[in-house]
Order: C-alpha cells, then structure tokens, then sequence
C-alpha cells in the first residue's frame, strides 16, 4: 500500500476494488483501506472518487475554451464513450450550456443535432437500455462518430481511435483526451498540422488518479472529506496543471503533450537530484 495502489479501469469497477481489499486484508490480518483505491465509501472509499475522471476532464476543456476565446454557452461536444468517464463529462458539460451533439458507445452511437437530454439519456442507460436505441436522438453509425463536426471532441474510451486513417476528416477544434493514449503519434502530428488544439491525457484524464490519492491520503489519517472539499481541491490541482502545461507550451513553442511530458521529467529529474545516489 506504500509502493503499488491499484485503481478501478475498464473491466473493474467499485465491487472489484472492494474484494482486492478484503483480500489483501485477510491475508495480512487487519483492515488495510489503502492497498486500492476507488472502492466503495462504505469500506474507505472517497466521496466523488467515480465523477473524479470526467469532471477533470470537463475543467481542462473549459479552461481550453478560454484559451480558444470560445464561449461554452451553446458549443457543441461529441464523446466517444459513455461509461465512468464518458457520461460524467457528458453530464458536467451539458450543465454548463454546452450541446452534446453525438455520444457513442461499443454497441451503437446516437446523434442529435440540436444536442442530446444528458440526464434522460444516463437514466436510460442505467436502466440497462441500449444507448443508440434512446427516442431523443437517431441512431448513427459508430466509425463515423470521430468525424461528426463539433467544438469538442472527446475521446472517452479506448486507446488508439484516432489513427493515420481517420485524423484527417476529424472536424473539429478541440481534442481532449479523456481516454488514455486515444491519439496515435501519426495521427497527432496530423491534428497539428490541422490547428486542432489537443489536451492531452496526461492531463486531462488526471482528475481520476487525483482523487485516488485524496482516497489513499484519507485511508491512512483516517479521515473522511466531504465532497465538496474533494471536488475544490481537485479543481485546484487540475487548473494548476493546466495552467503550468499552457505556459510552458506558448512560452516554448510546444504542444501541449510534449510541454505536460517535459514538465513531468523535469519534476523526477529535480527530485532525484535532490535526493543523491540511490534513485
């Protein structure tokens, strides 16, 4: 729990984490909370850890729209997925005015051009209906989700989407990375070319890893914060972030995934140096 804590992903959710922890406990015979993270908050877990992902998210895209000189009101969004971290960032974004034109999932995907009711739409996929089967919008086919113009396009789901094949017909203007490593290294260097803004997963996905350090932190002080605190010292760390990998990337003529990787390395390269022989 001091060296390697694990985090729900694809395939696992708040149920999994809960057994690798009463597990790991019952093998060393006392509680352990702080061996994983995002478990339930009956058992030590932390209030907001499950919206943690896609409201980080939805903090460095209106953080970008700043930058853009885009007003949210009325600015339309595409996501791909619509698990944990897709219909989160849904959520988040239509309360601010933005529009939802088109969501998709691995069964199907569904657009509206006039933007899609978010609350209607989670209920009814929590109900354990089909997404791309919702009355309020019309089913469309997934490959061409990515192409359908918008602001904003977030791939919220698998790795590697956005490829050499289909970088060129994205029509949009802002790509934030909700999913880890969505964009290939071809592909980026096309969206470049573009003049599409990307924020990239190393930021803009971190707000789910964010709050799972605020869960493991409580775990050993053995404190519970409320989510309201959760959420403002979340927003704070992720438009600190933000604002250092937007700095350094105008100030240096970067993109924004280099500058965020460069930041990173020069953190470790400054801590090791400090700490002497043995890193």
């Amino acid at each position: 729990p001091r060296q390697d804590v694990m985090a729900p992903d694809m395939g696992t959710n708040e149920q999994t984490m809960a057994w690798i922890m009463d597990t790991y406990s019952m093998k060393i015979g006392y509680c352990c909370p702080e061996v994983v993270t995002g478990k339930p908050v009956e058992i030590g877990g932390c209030l907001g850890r499950r919206e943690a992902t896609g409201r980080g998210v939805t903090y460095c895209i209106l953080e970008a729209l700043k930058d853009l000189k885009i007003d949210p009101i009325g600015t339309t969004a595409v996501v791909q997925g619509f698990g944990n971290v897709g219909s989160v960032t849904c959520q988040e974004l239509h309360q601010r005015g933005i529009k939802i034109v088109a969501v998709g999932e691995q069964h199907g995907s569904l657009r509206n051009p006039n933007g899609l009711d978010i609350p209607a739409l989670r209920a009814w996929v929590e109900s354990g209906k089909m997404l791309h089967e919702f009355p309020g919008g019309e089913s469309m086919p997934s490959e061409l989700l990515l192409e359908e113009p918008c602001t904003i396009l977030i791939p919220a789901a698998l790795d590697r989407v956005i490829t050499e094949e289909n970088a060129a017909r994205l029509r949009c203007t802002l790509v934030a990375e909700g999913a880890n490593g969505p964009t290939t290294p071809d592909a980026d260097l096309i969206l470049q070319k573009k003049g599409i803004m990307i924020i990239p997963d190393i930021l803009c996905n971190a707000g789910g890893v964010t709050v799972s350090y605020f869960e493991w932190v409580q775990d050993i002080q053995q404190l519970m914060w409320s989510e309201e605190e959760v959420n403002r010292k979340l927003e704070d760390l992720m438009l600190n972030a933000y604002s250092r990998v937007r700095n350094l990337a105008v100030s240096k003529g970067l993109t924004m995934r280099t500058a965020a990787l460069a930041l990173g390395v020069q953190k470790v390269v400054a801590e090791m140096t400090k700490r002497g022989l043995f890193p």
